[in-house]
């Protein structure tokens, strides 16, 4: 979007709303209805499997198909998915990391089909794999193959795709894992340097064109509800850029040089208790990221106010884009120039922002940069550490969330009147539907293109040559997102990040509280002659790890002895994993939707395996109904965002133990 010159009423950002769910057909009628309402650009959300390689009949996307975004197996989902919508003159983000090449490649060859010059389109790929080892976790191959998947498609974009951001350095995430400003500022900048340096080293843009690279880098935040920090934090990050891209890569245009970003308001900041909060604090932090001209948004979508409850409906997400709309044309705020330019106060906020962003830049590349600092688990680390100190704030009243840890007295909430009706569910049919549709469109294709396709695919990845064009010949030819990602797991391997669950620390835990349940899982352990161990466990293909990583850490803190195996497990290596260890309790956190689907299994395999005394919890975006059902099937305890006091967690899980175990 052209920035308008510095008289001139600036222009509203691009307005977006991300969304997908359930199928391709539902998900373009969605994307159709939302831009007849006036949003001007669209977000993709894909679901799990898609995100990390998995087709809808393989075993890991079992409950996960169609949940949190779009399934997107093949070039006749994308052919619908943007049926009737010209992406010539459409504006698309899609968040999409690990597959990110994959899914570029079949959004082109779309876009040909319908006629346009891939030259013309624009748009975003997330693509930040750095961010997927640190938060939400999906990512597929190990960091080198993955920063080559990301070079490969930054080099191939500048040159046939020139208006397309090929990735999003992506720091929304890292603030929901427990990033303070100063670290998600050092962190997305030092995967940036990773990827400049990079493209840069590999030889395939010339100097001359290397400012054309980074004037297509663009960044992907979040805003918190601290509105005045989180402004200064983008003004922190527009300077730092500049600063960096000038003196690291001699990027002499300022117009290159410029910070380019674009927003998704705190989702993990709304709250389930008293969810019409999380209206104002929508509003609150889309200031963040409009009222300073100088670091304005370029893009901003919203999420709904219902989201901590489950998926909204599309009259939620109206709602998100209306607010949008009444801050752009209803309010003043385009007709001035930055109304922050010239404040002591905020100029001291900047400084010191920036002042802890260079310190801990410099530590991450004195340790070899940010791939570096993901193998050794240091960001990680610190990344959960911050998480446990700001969850220990909130616990000690410290830091005030309004209706869950002070004025929590309510009325009826007309806004859920409807019970399980206020939020979108999605008919488990959709999964059997998917299934088939892949089978049978194996089934119609033209299979020995397909393995010529897939073998040129495997060949080119032994090489350094660019993959983009070997992977629009598999998309053309009718491979699958499963056997794409596939046939490079055969040849990059896959890859599991360090939890940073063991080196992480949190100050001021030693309470009393925390003392009398530690106190209590000790005397337990005692009258049953053993330490009390808990597997804490991440079922399926959801990767947001932080609370699984919480809940390990607290559980450490209170004395129990913590089996934590990462992400992305199936029912049966978490069973398997229960019984090796003996332990005493299975904790499972699941927050993609997935519950119905693989809790059971989990309960039921325990039973098979001559282990159903062993209790198990759950954990996550948990609607009442299917908490009701969990218990039904077995399940001993169900706590939800609302629960948000750990060490209480942690002294119900040994009632739980105490109970199975006839303990008085």
């Amino acid at each position: 979007m052209p920035y308008p010159a510095d008289r001139e009423r600036d222009r509203p950002w691009v307005m977006r709303t991300y969304a997908g769910h359930s199928s391709a057909a539902a998900s373009n009628a969605l994307y159709r209805r939302n831009l007849s309402k006036g949003q001007t650009g669209l977000s993709v959300a894909f679901d799990l499997p898609t995100q990390t390689g998995y087709d809808p009949d393989d075993e890991l996307a079992k409950g996960e198909v169609g949940k949190v975004g779009v399934p997107i197996s093949h070039i006749g989902d994308m052919r619908q998915l943007f049926d009737q919508i010209p992406l010539a003159g459409a504006n698309t983000s899609m968040t999409i990391n690990a597959t990110a090449m994959w899914l570029l490649a079949m959004y082109v060859t779309v876009a040909e089909e319908q006629g346009a010059d891939p030259s013309a389109l624009a748009g975003t790929t997330q693509n930040d794999i750095i961010k997927e080892y640190l938060s939400r976790g999906t990512y597929v191959f190990p960091p080198g193959p993955s920063l080559r998947l990301i070079t490969d498609m930054v080099a191939w974009t500048v040159s046939n795709v020139p208006k397309w951001n090929p990735i999003n350095i992506c720091s929304y995430h890292l603030q929901e894992v427990g990033a303070t400003p100063a670290q998600e500022v050092a962190y997305a900048m030092c995967t940036a340097i990773a990827v400049l340096d990079s493209v840069r080293d590999s030889g395939q843009v010339p100097q001359e064109k290397f400012g054309e690279v980074v004037a297509r880098i663009s960044f992907f935040v979040n805003a918190g509800v601290r509105f005045i920090e989180e402004m200064c934090k983008m003004r922190a990050f527009a300077q730092l850029w500049d600063e960096i891209t000038l003196e690291r890569y001699g990027v002499e245009n300022p117009k290159h040089r410029r910070f380019r970003y674009g927003v998704q308001v705190n989702s993990l900041g709304l709250t389930e208790a008293q969810p019409e909060n999380n209206v104002q604090r929508i509003v609150l932090e889309m200031l963040a990221v409009s009222l300073s001209r100088n670091a304005r948004a370029r893009a901003i979508q919203l999420p709904a106010w219902n989201e901590a409850l489950g998926l909204p409906r599309p009259w939620d997400q109206q709602w998100a884009l209306r607010m949008q709309q009444v801050l752009a044309y209803e309010t003043d705020l385009l007709e001035y120039n930055d109304i922050f330019d010239g404040s002591p106060v905020i100029e001291a906020k900047v400084g010191e922002i920036l002042a802890g962003a260079r310190e801990e830049i410099d530590r991450v590349q004195a340790m070899g940069g940010a791939v570096a600092a993901v193998e050794s688990g240091y960001m990680k680390s610190n990344l959960v550490s911050s998480l446990a100190n700001r969850r220990r704030r909130v616990e000690a009243g410290e830091d005030i969330v309004v209706g869950v840890n002070k004025f929590d007295t309510t009325e009826p909430s007309p806004l859920q009147a409807e019970g399980a009706n206020s939020i979108e569910t999605i008919d488990p049919i959709v999964e059997l539907h998917a299934v088939e549709a892949i089978q049978q469109w194996r089934a119609n294709r033209d299979n020995a293109a397909v393995e010529a396709s897939l073998d040129a695919l495997r060949e080119a990845a032994k090489t350094d040559r660019n993959l983009v064009e070997v992977t629009l010949a598999c998309a053309r030819a009718g491979v699958t997102t499963g056997e794409w990602s596939q046939a490079l797991r055969e040849t990059f391997g896959e890859y599991r990040a360090p939890t940073g669950v063991s080196g992480a620390s949190a100050s001021g835990e030693a309470g009393s509280e925390i003392a009398r349940v530690r106190d209590r899982v000790r005397a337990t352990g005692e009258e049953m002659g053993e330490r009390l161990r808990m597997l804490v466990g991440k079922p399926g293909l959801d990767g947001h790890s932080n609370g699984a990583e919480q809940v390990a850490v607290r559980a450490r803190d209170v004395g129990f002895e913590v089996v934590y195996q990462g992400i992305r497990l199936t029912p049966s290596q978490i069973v398997a994993a229960a019984v090796q260890e003996d332990v005493h309790v299975v904790g499972l956190s699941i927050l993609s939707g997935s519950h119905l689907e693989v809790v059971p299994a989990v309960v039921d395999g325990l039973r098979a395996a001559g282990a159903g005394d062993i209790p198990v919890i759950v954990g996550g975006i948990i609607p009442p109904d299917d908490a009701a059902k969990l218990r039904d099937r077995g399940v001993a305890r169900v706590f939800t965002p609302k629960d948000y006091e750990l060490t209480e967690i942690m002294d119900e899980i040994v009632t739980v133990i105490r109970e199975v175990r006839s303990l008085s």
